[in-house]
Formats: C-alpha cells, structure tokens, sequence
C-alpha cells in the first residue's frame, strides 16, 4: 500500500499515542534498583513507593508509563535517515522483540543498527557484553560467560556497559525504571522513544520514502480500513495477555493473582474462538501489528510463563490448537518472526533474573521442543 502522507502519519501516531496513553506498554524488568547515580540497591528504609516498587499494596502488578515519546517522521526534529538511529533491545523482552520484528519485516536492517543486551539482567538493569562488565561495580554480573550468549553484543554507539549509563545521557535527572526497546538518535545524541507500541507503529511509515520499491515497502501493519478493528482486538490483548502474564506473575497476593489470571484464561478462550474459523492471522485477512504484539507473548508461553508465571490452566500447544496453529505459522513461515525469537536468551532471562520468584535461579531444562514443526494440511 502507499506510504502514508507526512500529515497524515503525524495524525495517525498522535492519535494512536492519545489511546495508548492510559496503558504503557514498557515491562517490569527493572524492579531490583533505584535510578540513583550512587545507590542501584533498596535498603528497608527506602520509600515503599519508590520507583522500584512493582506491586501495589494490594499485591498487584503495576507498569510504568514510558518516559521518550517523540516519534521518527518525515519532516520532523527527527526525521528518517539512514543510520541516523540505532536500536537497544533484549532477545528476552517480548516488548522490544516488537520492534525487532517490524524492523526485519519493513526491510530496515540497513537503516536501524541494534545492540542486544545479556539475558541476565540483576542489580544494575540490563548489562551489555563488553570488557567492562567484569569489574563493572556496583552491579554484579552474569557468572557465565559472555560467549554463553551469542546473540548478546556490546553497545556499538558508545561502549556504556548498561542501559541505565544511555538514559542518564539523554537526560541526566532521569529517575524511573531502564527498559527497553530504545530508540536512540546519534544527531540529536538522545533517545526519541521507548515505547514499544509506538516504536512499531512509527517503523511501519517512517522509513517509506527511503526504501526501495517493493513487498516490505508497501506492507503496512496498521491499514486504515483495520484501524478501529485493530485498536479494539490490541486493548484487551495488551490489558488481560501481554500486560496479564506479568500481573499474574508478579503478583504477591492470592486474590491480586486470581483478578490477573482468570481474565487471562477468559482472553485466550476469547483468542481461541477468534481463530477458530481457520483464518491465518487476527485481522483482516493479512499480518498486522496485532499479530506482532500477541506473537511475542504466546512464543513465550510454554517454554517460561506457564511456569514461572503460574499461567498453568493450559499450554498452547495441548489445549488451544488454533492459536497454536497460529503461532506455528507465524514463526515457521515468516523469517521476522523465527529470526527474532532467541528461547536461550528468552528462558536465561525470566528464570535466571526474577529471583524474587525463583530464588535458587534455575533454568528448567524443557519444554524438549520450544515450538513444535509446522505440520502440513
């Protein structure tokens, strides 16, 4: 389809930003250390409603708000150039596993450079793998070694050992949590964004203008005439699945656990029903960005939230055998989607980094298959 119009797709992420507002999509994975340049631990004493609390009084799971919410476009502060802007993701976050999908699936790997943090993320927040990182103090980091990871890199823009040395870069008073997906802008030397429903629905136009005539230029995750259809399927997905594992998960109480995970189960059973008519993707008839945004959490279902999440009532791949056909598809059919997906650094992470849920920190050895093959009709 053609690019959106400059003022069109100005209209178009302001308007997306406006409904998104009242739901951050940022993940809880910072939740050990304040921001403080000195202090990245809590003692007793601390605030109990400091940014690190990640729980309510009553034991719910609480997010963030996103703090960079700028956006590339054409004709803006930050407008699309080629290798103007670099991309920080961890191959565990199914929220910045978003934008690396819509990065390969828009063609952008030329024009959007990426540096991949370790899995194991402890009191410092996301480490990156460099020289740095064995005397890097006061954060501890992975006893494995970085070669255990493949897949992890160093920063390739300025060779900071964390996240949380980029954040303070682009604003030195920065006092909430160090998350990815970011955006980074190496003109303006700040970061343009760090929400990952936004990140993505922004790489879906920005680029346009740059690339070449083809498939990955004209595909278009947000149609105009799926918008509304796409906005509604996205609000219950994000609040009951993406956002509900991570409430069920985090929850340290019985009853904030039980309001989590049985909207949860209802929404999957909702899922179910939607497939059932044998359609290969959620809206329209065509991939759109509500397959991205619910791919990254159902990859990684079976092999860590049924467990480590108790979102035990039910594994896709026994008891929802249409979102499991979806999800085969999906990985096994499109390179975006199986290229992105790293279940060693997927499983490393929650087991090894969450060890308020699993204090010895080990990483079960199965499931013997992460996604089984796609079978032929």
């Amino acid at each position: 389809m053609p690019a959106l119009s400059s003022s069109l797709a100005r209209q178009t992420f302001i308007t997306a930003s406006r409904r998104i507002a009242h739901q951050p999509h940022i993940h809880p994975h910072a939740f050990t250390f304040t921001t403080n340049r000195r202090a990245f631990t809590m003692s007793n004493s601390d605030n109990k409603e400091s940014i690190t609390s990640w729980a309510d009084k009553s034991g719910s799971f609480k997010r963030q708000v996103s703090s960079f919410r700028d956006a590339i476009e054409p004709n803006g502060k930050f407008a699309p150039e080629k290798g103007r802007y670099h991309l920080y993701v961890s191959l565990a976050c199914p929220w910045a596993h978003r934008a690396l999908i819509v990065r390969q699936l828009k063609g952008l790997e030329e024009y959007l450079d990426v540096s991949t943090v370790h899995p194991h993320m402890l009191e410092g927040g996301w480490h990156f793998v460099s020289p740095e990182n064995a005397s890097a103090k006061p954060a501890p980091v992975s006893e494995h070694s970085n070669d255990t990871f493949p897949a992890a890199t160093a920063d390739k823009l300025f060779g900071v050992s964390h996240i949380r040395e980029l954040y303070f870069k682009a604003q030195p008073d920065y006092n909430a949590r160090f998350t990815v997906p970011i955006i980074w802008d190496t003109k303006h030397n700040t970061i343009v964004n760090n929400e990952s429903s936004e990140i993505i629905r922004f790489l879906n136009t920005a680029f346009n203008e740059l690339l070449p005539a083809g498939e990955k230029k004209d595909l278009d995750l947000y149609p105009e005439e799926l918008r509304k259809e796409i906005d509604e399927l996205n609000e219950w997905v994000y609040n009951d699945i993406n956002n509900g594992v991570y409430k069920s998960g985090f929850a340290t109480t019985q009853e904030a656990y039980e309001a989590a995970v049985k909207p949860l189960a209802k929404a999957l059973d909702k899922v179910e029903e939607r497939l059932s008519d044998g359609r290969e993707f959620l809206v329209g008839g065509k991939l759109t960005e509500a397959d991205v945004r619910l791919y990254t959490t159902i990859v990684r279902y079976d092999p860590v939230y049924y467990v480590h999440f108790k979102c035990n009532f039910g594994l896709i791949r026994h008891d929802y055998p249409n979102l499991h056909k979806w999800l085969q598809r999906l990985y096994w059919n499109n390179p975006a989607f199986k290229d992105t997906t790293d279940f060693a650094h997927i499983k490393e992470h929650y087991f090894y980094s969450h060890k308020h849920i699993n204090p010895n920190r080990i990483v079960p050895y199965g499931p013997n298959v992460d996604i089984e093959p796609l079978k032929s009709s």
